[in-house]
């Protein structure tokens, strides 16, 4: 019994590694986050495994199975969509189910998107906080006053819709001079990083209105 944690390509199917090819054609079963999504990288590596969707509006539903499943000698191979799973993604839950259960966890090293976006900024990497992504309503606020005076570099996830909303509230919280890098489709064909003031990269995207997954690297506060 063992589930393993297999980080997918963020957008570059290259970046698949050997092992995480290898744990993927020679596990039991697949949990995928999206079946529709992960079938086509599953197609492009010839694997085979049978799926099973694992995400956010099911996992409780699903983990006392699938702890049942993996103490009868089953092995799993868990994957989100893109990236490291449990990154902002499904994955925390069965994780923890499975270390208080004693089953084997093995989460293998492979791509997540924070880490080049946190490099190409160009800002301190020695040390820094992962935020994800911001709340949408409740507790934004108190969440922006507390990151105000964060004197680390701060990393966010961001949707292209809400972009302009949440380097708006970075301007009125952090300060129109903050630094800000945003990284938006890395590995694909399309990748850019924009660096620049909080009021310049508003003003960027205000003109230019982004697609593609978005990364945002803030200065910390001097």
């Amino acid at each position: 019994m063992k589930l393993y944690i297999v980080p997918t390509p963020i957008g570059n199917l290259q970046d698949m590694t050997f092992r995480a090819v290898e744990v993927l054609k020679t596990v039991d079963l697949i949990l995928a986050e999206d079946t529709r999504t992960s079938g086509k990288l599953l197609n492009h590596y010839s694997i085979q495994t049978p799926m099973q969707s694992h995400h956010m509006h099911n996992e409780h539903k699903t983990l006392d199975g699938l702890i049942t499943k993996l103490k009868s000698g089953v092995t799993m191979a868990l994957i989100s969509d893109a990236g490291t799973p449990a990154i902002s993604d499904p994955g925390f839950l069965l994780t923890r189910a499975c270390i208080e259960s004693g089953i084997e966890v093995d989460c293998l090293p492979g791509a997540t998107a924070f880490v080049p976006a946190l490099v190409n900024s160009g800002m301190p990497n020695d040390k820094f906080v992962f935020e994800g992504f911001l709340p949408v309503k409740k507790g934004r606020q108190t969440r922006l006053l507390l990151l105000a005076e964060e004197t680390r570099t701060i990393i966010f996830y961001e949707s292209p819709h809400k972009l302009i909303k949440t380097l708006t509230h970075f301007c009125e919280y952090f300060g129109e001079d903050r630094a800000v890098s945003v990284s938006r489709e890395l590995s694909k064909r399309f990748e850019e990083t924009i660096r620049g003031t909080a009021k310049a990269v508003l003003e960027h995207y205000t003109n230019k209105p982004p697609k593609g997954e978005i990364v945002i690297v803030v200065g910390g506060k001097k």
